[in-house]
């Protein structure tokens, strides 16, 4: 048997190391097929054109002079931005790094002109020269001249940018962005990005709200060949090309991710060719040739604003400098002067310059005056934004900073959006109460905001399936908002980073359903570093007013990666609101307000109360519960309980076990700007005994900060230490017993109860 197989893998390498002809001719001689059909095989081709894109000498002719004169200026303006953040940060006065794109401003300014500017762009850490093309757009719309002024607009731009790599308070950013982050709304500018490719499912955000508004208007997401092999970035161009969305991925290929070559990196280093995958057309483009990238960008923008989807455009650019700073790659030993030189000699402003004083639109002496006056505003901008000490070196006057208070300012919003709301809890409420199951409530509160706000969107895995998705959380919403509710591929990355990106376009208010929670981590970028952080992180006051859905599933039998509880999670990321409804009233009002609040909003659910019936509104669905506002559940004085979500019930059974007199309080909003500390505190001043009931995994378990927090605020009036009820240290198993091992329940709570309430010997 050995010697026949050993035969057999033999046999195999030696037909896989054929040609495909090789194969084929094998195929058609090979005795073991006489008799039957004869195999065939067939070229296979994508439908997606992929284009190789050059300009002529006749396309520089053709070219319209005043769009070139504006693309020379821009070139230079940004490159002598550039070498002033070079020079800056070589000097310390660019705290963190200074990633240059100096060598690559053809692909920005190329690209950017062939834009409007209501269409939108974001890019990567190397994003001065994409924020610089779209914005100088802005405040220049009808064109720059190589001899004009650059005075008003464009000087207070360029100071602008200047201060915010600087990480000074007058930057657009008020200084949190520095060279990474770099946002201006008003011109378009959605974000630049520090987490490779993080940007690119938002951008598809922003593309599917121009589609879903009915306009024309496009967005383009920048990134480098380092992303071209990340998760997300591929993800997102499956969905943008399923959903024709007007999103154009433009790759800049400079030929190294840090020091990594694209060749050690992927097989098929024409990047343009991962189009082929996904049905999406694709140019490449020299990036060292303006008018060549220009005109490239035109194609593809006038196939988006068709209606026909998306595009990719790859620009072959090469940047000047080492990843970060002022030194060359020669200098590292990852490649080599020669290579430097020979990219040097295709440079774009030289380029522009050469073909365009061919044509007379310009002379040599009017293309060195640029230089220097392009210069010399930045060492104007430069010494504006500094003062020279006793020894003659230069540093941050100290009124430039932002001020130390500002550094928590704008995590979350203040909820002014919420100002002169209607609020009811059960024992106000007004109108008629009638018995529901509580997930036959959530369906019916969605619907209510979907029919009183056509902003509201819902997307997930299968939610327009199965009558409502895995639960019947969605029902009947595919057939009454069919536009409005998208079932997502498998890919949470690319639709929780959309569903990020339709939030900030501030038309919409998506409600993204993840299955089961153990999926943030899939999409832990997306949950984290973009929708959590984006509001603080670009100067506090950009909304992002996203929910997003998920349940709580211990109990199930499905195991350790669909079972956990994010509450502790979440709740120790900055940005997040996180509200657990343990009855189908409270659902009604906590999910009202997050869909009003301009805040991400994470909304956890439980199996557990899926099928129970509760208290419910009959026909009033129109309630808010406030953020911030916990229910006592049960009155009592011997010990106060904090629970939330499914642990409520289980907790007022634990209770009445016992028959102790404890306070029961139901959370319901759990993040560290919801918790209700005048109703906690009011009652561990009464009981001086504090236990912390939830039913997931210790490690992550969300009581391990509130009993930290607890005791810093509340030492004095504890008589015992903090308890915690949790589940075990393992996420739950398969095995049903392994499971109920893993998680906290009824009992577990009657037994710290009665362990907290026996006198102290």
């Amino acid at each position: 048997m050995h010697h026949w197989i050993h035969w057999l893998d033999k046999a195999a390498f030696a037909w896989l190391s054929l040609s495909p002809n090789d194969m084929r001719s094998a195929v058609r001689r090979a005795g073991m097929f006489s008799g039957a059909a004869m195999a065939r095989s067939t070229t296979m081709r994508s439908e997606a054109p992929w284009i190789g894109f050059e300009a002529s000498k006749a396309d520089w002719s053709k070219a319209d002079g005043a769009t070139l004169k504006t693309a020379l200026t821009q070139l230079h303006l940004i490159r002598a931005f550039e070498e002033a953040v070079l020079q800056l940060a070589g000097e310390g006065l660019v705290h963190g790094p200074a990633h240059s794109s100096i060598g690559q401003e053809g692909g920005a300014v190329g690209s950017i002109l062939a834009l409007r500017t209501d269409d939108q762009i974001n890019g990567s850490h190397r994003g001065h020269h994409q924020f610089l093309a779209k914005s100088l757009l802005q405040v220049a719309p009808d064109g720059l001249d190589p001899q004009g002024s650059f005075r008003g607009p464009i000087r207070d731009l360029m100071k602008r940018s200047l201060a915010e790599i600087m990480g000074l308070a007058q930057g657009f950013c008020r200084g949190r962005g520095g060279s990474m982050h770099l946002r201006w709304a008003e011109a378009g500018v959605l974000g630049t990005n520090a987490i490779v490719g993080g940007g690119v499912p938002l951008a598809a955000g922003a593309a599917w709200a121009h589609k879903q508004a009915g306009t024309d208007t496009v967005a383009v997401t920048y990134f480098g060949d380092g992303a071209v092999n990340i998760g997300s970035v591929l993800e997102t161009m499956n969905l943008a090309a399923a959903w024709k969305l007007p999103l154009c991925f433009f790759i800049e290929n400079n030929g190294y991710a840090v020091a990594t070559t694209v060749g050690e990196s992927t097989a098929e280093p024409r990047l343009s060719s991962r189009g082929q995958a996904f049905g999406i057309p694709a140019w490449r483009v020299d990036g060292m040739n303006p008018l060549a990238v220009h005109l490239a960008m035109k194609a593809a923008v006038a196939h988006m604003r068709s209606g026909a989807g998306p595009t990719i455009v790859e620009a072959e650019v090469y940047r000047y400098f080492h990843q970060n700073g002022a030194f060359p790659g020669s200098a590292f030993g990852y490649r080599s002067k020669d290579e430097e030189a020979s990219w040097r000699l295709r440079d774009p402003l030289d380029h522009a310059a050469r073909e365009m004083i061919a044509l007379s639109l310009v002379t040599e002496g009017q293309v060195a005056d640029l230089r220097d006056r392009s210069q010399a505003l930045m060492a104007e901008l430069a010494s504006e934004l500094t003062e020279l000490t006793a020894g003659n070196r230069r540093r941050i006057p100290d009124e430039l900073w932002p001020s130390a208070d500002f550094r928590d300012v704008g995590i979350r919003g203040d909820l002014a959006e919420l100002a002169g709301a209607r609020t009811s809890e059960l024992e106000t409420f007004t109108g008629r109460i009638t018995e529901r199951r509580f997930v036959d409530v959530i369906a019916d509160v969605i619907a209510r905001r979907m029919e009183t706000d056509p902003g509201v969107v819902v997307l997930g895995e299968d939610i327009h399936r199965l009558k409502g998705g895995t639960n019947g959380a969605t029902r009947d919403l595919k057939d009454r908002f069919p536009d409005r509710v998208l079932g997502t591929p498998i890919s949470e990355n690319a639709f929780c980073g959309l569903g990020g990106g339709i939030a900030m376009d501030g038309r919409y208010k998506p409600i993204v359903e993840f299955m089961y929670p153990d999926f943030m981590w899939v999409a832990a970028d997306q949950v984290f570093n973009q929708i959590g952080k984006a509001r603080h992180m670009f100067g506090g006051d950009l909304a992002v007013p996203l929910v997003l859905r998920t349940k709580v599933a211990m109990g199930t039998g499905y195991g350790s990666q669909h079972s956990m509880d994010p509450a502790g999670l979440f709740a120790t990321a900055p940005g997040w609101r996180i509200v657990a409804p343990s009855t189908p009233f409270d659902y009604v009002g906590l999910m009202n307000t997050a869909l009003a609040c301009k805040d991400p909003v994470l909304v956890i659910e439980h199996v557990d109360l899926y099928g129970a019936s509760g208290p419910a509104p009959a026909e009033d669905l129109d309630y808010l519960i406030p953020f911030g506002k916990a229910a006592i559940r049960r009155v009592g004085s011997r010990a106060t309980a904090l629970t939330y979500l499914g642990m409520v019930k289980r907790t007022l059974e634990a209770v009445d076990e016992l028959g102790a007199d404890i306070e029961v309080i139901d959370l319901r909003t759990l993040d560290r700007a919801g918790l209700d500390w005048e109703t906690i505190g009011r009652s561990i001043v009464k009981t001086n005994r504090v236990v912390i009931v939830e039913q997931g995994a210790r490690g992550t378990s969300y009581g391990a900060w509130l009993a930290d927090e607890i005791q810093r605020r509340f030492f004095d009036w504890l008589d015992h230490p903090i308890e915690r009820v949790t589940g075990g240290e393992a996420s739950p198993s398969i095995s049903k017993v392994l499971e109920r091992a893993a998680f906290a329940g009824t009992a577990e709570i009657v037994r710290t109860l009665a362990d907290m309430l026996e006198p102290q010997a």
